[in-house]
């Protein structure tokens, strides 16, 4: 009879934990890696590991255009659920982005586990010893539930996901400095507050087909403070790639081809400008890294190896935590000094296309042949392994520079620049009087508008030359010093040869349009009295009618050409308004 009572006890233990077991399967491992759920499952599995765990902490961080919450989850070793309380023990803070793009969603199903894992499985919990995770599983959440078996032509799986924008078509990693996404503005609500010490941003890539599961991006170049440069190459690097090397999952930088698909062209790395989330987070003189991993690896094995890359992240933070803080000091501190600020900011960087080095390339072989559905060329990849040599353009170099002012200084009546900067936490002085001050600014020519539409922006291209004038600015105008901690934030917004200024994404756009127009009859007798007046102004019109074809048979444009060059001309049209203050 105790045999009896005993079996019976061991079944109920067995099948009481293989319940519990069950229980905290995700979505994604219940179907065996080919799915991933959708957004209300995702925040139901994270207010229950809430619930059922002293370490998980969920928080709403905010809603989105359609109503729903967006939520980011908080792991902690004791429990604390804010990033002062975290900072006090002294602790790190990883912040962690998935669904940026909610087609790519294999950043949220790795999270979910590996949080599972540490929550309710007992595993990896020495990973929290000295870093605390803030995890934001769908950061799309709207784009996320415009669900579909054919949302990623190229992708492998899931069976079914979310789309590549918001419900308004934004892409949100297009965003970071012009903040036109409703989302984009509840995130940097939450970035700021919190501050992370490490960022990872994670995808899936498009492209050409290779062995590698995961390449990714770490901004460790350009515009970096050269402590934060050297932890990121000499420390983390190193570490995280023999880690994943030796988990079956070896990594290799972000893949670009010299020639789109055709690995043997060649690969060139570029850096980030500040549009995009590891561009604009490196900007603020912390590590960010890209995760991305290749569509065309099964789904499964995508979600392991970005799991595995957050790991082995946690454990260089944890093994490396002061260096790390002492390089964020250190950078923090730089932007601050007066060296930062005196010396030439380069704005853009472009590649070199004349200094390479030779890299192993671990692809896969395949033939290009002529298409004679397109014409264009083909490019048919077979499931054979090979291995490249093949060159790496890597050596940047500055395209755009710029002396930087003490201040930046914005009119009132250009609320909607004042409200962005605010939303990136900019300190700023606002004036409480009419003041005249000699500022340095621009004036542009050659400004060409983009035809279409670019993420809901009309986009121009200018050419400028700096001007120096005195100008009045009324009370509510407002005064941006320079010398404080997003200083590279508001140079890259404000400068506008910067990669991604307010002025290019075409918030400014009104400057570039005349709105007085001089009447014919007006204008026939004004341009001869000029033309009777100024010899070097006959021989100017001469020549543009010489050159430029279509202008001499066009009186409509000579007679502006005329009143473009006479006192009753709009001396403030290409002229930016935004003035700098160097003294």
């Amino acid at each position: 009879m105790k045999n009896k009572y005993l079996v019976f006890l061991l079944m109920f233990v067995a099948t009481t934990a293989s319940a519990q077991s069950t229980q905290w399967l995700t979505w994604f491992e219940q179907t065996n890696g080919l799915e991933t759920p959708r957004y209300d499952q995702t925040l139901e599995f994270c207010h229950r590991l809430d619930s059922a765990s002293s370490i998980i902490n969920t928080l709403n961080f905010g809603k989105s255009p359609q109503g729903q919450d967006l939520i980011a989850l908080i792991a902690d070793k004791d429990g604390l659920d804010s990033p002062e309380q975290i900072k006090q023990k002294g602790r790190l803070i990883l912040m962690v982005n998935a669904c940026i793009h909610s087609g790519e969603p294999d950043g949220k199903d790795a999270g979910l586990v590996l949080l599972r894992d540490m929550a309710i499985n007992g595993k990896y919990k020495e990973l929290l010893q000295n870093v605390s995770i803030l995890f934001i599983p769908v950061f799309s959440a709207d784009g996320h539930e415009r669900f579909s078996a054919y949302n990623r032509i190229n992708q492998n799986g899931p069976k079914e996901m979310g789309w590549r924008t918001t419900a308004t078509n934004l892409n949100l990693n297009r965003d970071f400095l012009k903040v036109q996404a409703q989302e984009t503005r509840m995130w940097l609500g939450l970035y700021n507050h919190w501050l992370p010490d490490f960022f990872i941003d994670c995808h899936t890539t498009d492209g050409a087909d290779y062995q590698y599961v995961v390449t990714y991006s770490l901004e460790a170049d350009g515009n970096i403070n050269p402590a934060l440069s050297k932890w990121q190459k000499e420390t983390y690097l190193p570490f995280v790639e023999k880690k994943m090397f030796a988990s079956g999952n070896p990594i290799f930088p972000y893949v670009v081809f010299r020639n789109w698909h055709d690995p043997r062209s060649g690969l060139i790395s570029q850096i980030a400008p500040p549009i995009l989330s590891q561009g604009y987070v490196a900007m603020r003189n912390r590590p960010s890294l890209l995760i991305e991993t290749h569509m065309l690896k099964p789904y499964k094995q995508r979600v392991l190896a970005t799991n595995a890359m957050i790991r082995f992240t946690l454990e260089m933070m944890n093994k490396e935590a002061l260096q790390l803080k002492f390089a964020i000091q250190t950078a923090d501190q730089e932007v601050l000094s007066n060296d930062f600020r005196n010396k030439e900011y380069p704005l853009q960087y472009s590649t070199s296309p004349n200094d390479s080095i030779m890299v192993e390339f671990l692809g896969v072989e395949y033939r290009i042949t002529k298409s004679d559905l397109t014409g264009g060329d083909w490019f048919q990849y077979g499931s054979k392994k090979a291995i490249f040599k093949i060159p790496m353009f890597k050596q940047y170099q500055p395209m755009e520079s710029t002396k930087l002012p003490k201040a930046y200084i914005i009119p009132i009546e250009w609320q909607d620049i004042i409200e962005r900067l605010k939303i990136h936490g900019v300190q700023m002085q606002t004036l409480t009087e009419t003041k005249i001050l000699k500022v340095k600014s621009y004036k542009f020519s050659n400004v060409k508008q983009r035809d279409q539409s670019y993420e809901g922006c009309q986009t121009v291209t200018f050419d400028q030359q700096e001007i120096e004038e005195e100008r009045t600015y009324y009370p509510g105008s407002v005064i941006i010093p320079v010398s404080q901690p997003l200083a590279k934030i508001i140079i890259s917004m404000l400068e506008p040869k910067a990669g991604g200024s307010l002025l290019s994404w075409g918030f400014f756009n009104t400057i570039f349009e005349q709105k007085e127009y001089a009447e014919s009859y007006v204008m026939e007798v004004e341009a001869r009295k000029m033309l009777a007046q100024s010899s070097e102004l006959r021989k100017e019109f001469e020549t543009k009618k010489a050159s430029d074809p279509s202008f001499a048979k066009d009186p409509r444009a000579i007679y502006n050409w005329f009143y473009q060059r006479s006192p009753w001309f709009d001396n403030r049209l290409n002229v930016y308004p935004v003035g700098k203050i160097t003294e």
